[in-house]
């Protein structure tokens, strides 16, 4: 479940609410490197002992894990070894769904499917998929791997919020669904119907410090 924050509370208490949520028939967990350096998925790695294999779990990398600048991207130097320090944390010999978090302009698209390919190939990866990538890259990297006979990216994981266009109007922007909007909407929605992919938008719930939550009772607002 995502809240709209970065940061974990206490690791007893993330642990009690991933066994509360598979309890309840949630089987489906998302997380990645960048997410408090690591921290995010050593407590799901925590958490998931014995339960592991009733889990559908997804990771994603390609943001700064250091200083060094060779510690993100696309490239094969570093997915490969990301995805072994995200299984080493998760204490698991897979991901069922390894995501890329952002495009990376200073690497061909080939490469990266490439990599990926053989992640899958390798048993470590199930799946691919990508985050925050633009239509317009997404239907790049589905040709490529249709092309060159390699892995294609299964999900596409977009940031969408009904809350940041009510939130908007609140503030008094009174053309919050403009064009633009509407375009920016259209393009999140035709990769998936259109090409294969399933659509998984993050933040579709989260309400941040904004005009919005301003405007709610403290009881709306945590719900």
């Amino acid at each position: 479940m995502m809240f709209g924050a970065i940061g974990n509370p206490d690791h007893d208490d993330c642990t009690r609410i991933i066994h509360k949520a598979l309890d309840a028939g949630i089987n489906f967990i998302d997380t990645a490197d960048a997410y408090s350096r690591g921290e995010s998925e050593e407590i799901v790695g925590k958490a998931l002992k014995g339960r592991r294999d009733h889990v559908v779990l997804a990771t994603k990398a390609h943001l700064p894990m250091g200083d060094d600048p060779n510690q993100q991207g696309n490239s094969r130097r570093w997915l490969v070894g990301a995805l072994e320090d995200s299984l080493r944390r998760l204490q698991t010999d897979h991901v069922d769904l390894f995501q890329i978090h952002r495009p990376a302009p200073d690497t061909d698209v080939e490469e990266t499917l490439s990599d990926l390919t053989d992640l899958v190939r390798a048993g470590k990866v199930r799946a691919i998929g990508s985050s925050a990538f633009p239509a317009s890259d997404i239907v790049e990297a589905q040709w490529t791997a249709e092309r060159r006979g390699l892995q294609r990216f299964r999900t596409e994981q977009p940031s969408y919020s009904t809350m940041d266009h009510l939130d908007n109007l609140l503030a008094g922007a009174e053309t919050a669904l403009t064009d633009e909007i509407l375009d920016q909407i259209d393009a999140i929605v035709p990769p998936g119907t259109d090409i294969g992919t399933l659509d998984m938008a993050y933040n579709p719930p989260a309400i941040q410090q904004s005009a919005l939550r301003r405007r709610l009772p403290d009881e709306r607002s945590a719900a």
